[in-house]
């Protein structure tokens, strides 16, 4: 069986990753993102919800290019264009071994690819925007439960390839991300969420990456000192401050963060602007930022 090109858990230097919108198959799109910020991103992101099969072939492009792959597994069903079914994959349906069978795929199926796979499964929990929230219904201990049913379906399969990542969102208003935590026995890195949304959203404010991380840096250093933190997904608007600013910042920042191995940015012009190349001062800024945290 092969190992990692590089292990995301093993922090020699600050890793760079990037999400974009075509997914694991789309190398042009990382290809281009290499090219504005001169550094080849070492992980790419990628989501894939409940009724897809494992995405073999684009884990294939991905490996090619020396990185490592993160699959968001996301239980709902894809209707299209940001268009979800909310109800068809609950978490208390995933409990009660509803999707074995699919979930038994997954695992035969990676198990059989036989490189390393970073699975990140129902993502951003302690949000308000998913149906496994508590704002959608699922409490935390529900989650857990069926988190532990998933992980406990690869482990039945003895699948050794695929490492495991759970990912909350930055802490909102004071909440324990312990809460939410499925247990240091089924994780192996512990993923972070977090955006500058500036003011490019009513009542928003222009937030440091140290004030956003910060808070959710200590919880997640106090409940579960001896993971290693990847921080899954960060963008920044434009709106509100200087965005070229905020990278360097941002890179600065998570060099200097301990435990912390990596970043994935977000590239996609979504609810907001979040790109790399929104201007072209953030991309230089990216391009900066990166060889001064390389060179350390």
């Amino acid at each position: 069986m092969d190992t990692a090109t590089f292990d995301i858990a093993a922090r020699t230097c600050l890793r760079f990753g990037v999400g974009t919108p075509g997914g694991l198959s789309a190398s042009d799109e990382v290809t281009a993102v290499a090219g504005l910020v001169g550094e080849r991103p070492s992980i790419v992101l990628a989501f894939s919800d409940f009724a897809a099969a494992p995405p073999i072939g684009g884990l294939d492009l991905v490996r090619r290019t020396g990185a490592d792959p993160i699959v968001t597994w996301e239980p709902w069903k894809h209707l299209g264009r940001d268009n979800y079914d909310h109800s068809a994959f609950s978490m208390e349906s995933i409990i009660a071994g509803a999707h074995d069978d699919y979930l038994y795929r997954w695992a035969d199926e990676l198990a059989a690819w036989g490189q390393t796979v970073y699975l990140r499964f129902a993502h951003e929990p302690n949000g308000t925007w998913y149906p496994w929230s508590q704002a959608g219904g699922t409490s935390p201990e529900t989650y857990v439960q069926a988190w532990r049913h998933v992980r406990d379906i690869f482990a039945i399969k003895n699948v050794q390839n695929v490492r495991w990542i759970w990912a909350p969102n930055v802490v909102l208003d004071g909440e324990q991300l312990v809460d939410w935590y499925p247990g240091d026995d089924v994780v192996d890195v512990i993923g972070i969420d977090g955006y500058n949304w500036g003011t490019s959203i009513p009542g928003g404010e222009w937030t440091s990456p140290r004030e956003l991380f910060g808070e959710s840096f200590a919880q997640l250093r106090d409940f579960s000192s001896g993971k290693p933190i990847l921080v899954t997904e960060v963008g920044s608007a434009e709106q509100g401050g200087s965005k070229p600013e905020w990278i360097v910042d941002l890179v600065d920042y998570l060099a200097d963060a301990a435990a912390v191995s990596g970043f994935v940015w977000f590239d996609f012009n979504k609810e907001a602007d979040w790109s790399i190349d929104s201007s072209p001062g953030s991309a230089a800024a990216m391009t900066e930022a990166l060889q001064k945290a390389l060179n350390r």
